[in-house]
């Protein structure tokens, strides 16, 4: 999917995402961040798109085998850049996986019969488990529910994000976001980027409609928010990032979609009355 990120300001210029990057500067918007946030949130989103199509086929399955379930399932792509999913549960001597799918690009899932070594699902499965542990120590008892995504990095780390689901009476949450790097074995928390306001926020995804979120103590778009409005955009007539230094939103133009950066005068501003 095309898009392109125009910021307006003391001057004006677009940039072609998926084609061409160009190394422009602009006052009081980073660009190279927002460009780094944004390609994580694309990755999020297609992990989640994952999640929802098998977990569909989970439920059908046995419940006996259903029973067998943890909290540590994941998703991840294979070196021909295919999705699985893996569904099971950490135990005592390590991960015990139930099911195992691949989903094509035509969003077909089958039943995988490929390998995947003890260690790869061990290690997994524990930085999730890491991960959460620290999510509960970081949000009040009752908060929103959270979904996991997991990537194994370049280094064998793992990048954890823990963020808002679509909770089941039909509200898009915003206001806290779990980001962590943790180590090769999955046990131990190497960098916390963690962000959380003082109370998680929502809006009704039901009628569409115009919505502002609220990040005015933030001078930059933080992941959390950019995942947002990239995934709700189907739900809302216009999402709204309204940070202290800018304000930013999706627009759609034909066959794509334009990210559209207002550089602010005065840390003051903010939606207009």
């Amino acid at each position: 999917m095309k898009y392109l990120i125009a910021v307006i300001g003391a001057l004006s210029f677009a940039i072609a995402s998926n084609a061409q990057k160009a190394a422009v500067s602009a006052p009081e918007f980073d660009v190279i961040d927002f460009e780094k946030k944004f390609e994580t949130a694309q990755f999020l989103v297609e992990y989640d798109n994952v999640a929802w199509k098998t977990t569909d086929v989970v439920m059908q399955q046995d419940k006996k085998e259903l029973e067998r379930l943890g909290e540590e399932w994941f998703a991840f792509k294979d070196k021909n850049n295919k999705w699985h999913a893996v569904y099971g549960k950490l135990v005592s001597s390590g991960y015990e996986k139930v099911f195992h799918y691949e989903m094509d690009d035509a969003e077909k899932i089958v039943a995988s019969t490929a390998k995947l070594e003890k260690e790869f699902l061990d290690t997994h499965a524990k930085a999730l488990s890491t991960a959460r542990a620290r999510l509960l120590t970081q949000i009040p008892e009752g908060s929103p529910r959270f979904n996991q995504y997991i990537r194994r990095n370049a280094d064998n780390s793992f990048s954890v994000w823990l963020l808002p689901a679509f909770q089941t009476n039909g509200v898009a949450v915003y206001g806290g976001e779990g980001i962590y790097t943790i180590d090769a074995a999955g046990t131990k928390i190497l960098k916390d980027e963690s962000y959380f306001q003082t109370a998680f926020r929502g809006f009704r995804s039901s009628p569409p409609r115009e919505i502002w979120l609220d990040f005015k103590e933030m001078d930059k778009p933080s992941l959390g928010a950019i995942f947002f409005v990239w995934y709700y955009k189907p739900y809302f007539t216009q999402i709204y990032i309204d940070s202290k230094k800018s304000t930013s939103t999706l627009i759609k133009s034909k066959d794509q979609y334009v990210w559209t950066h207002v550089v602010k005068e005065s840390d003051t501003g903010s939606k207009p009355n």
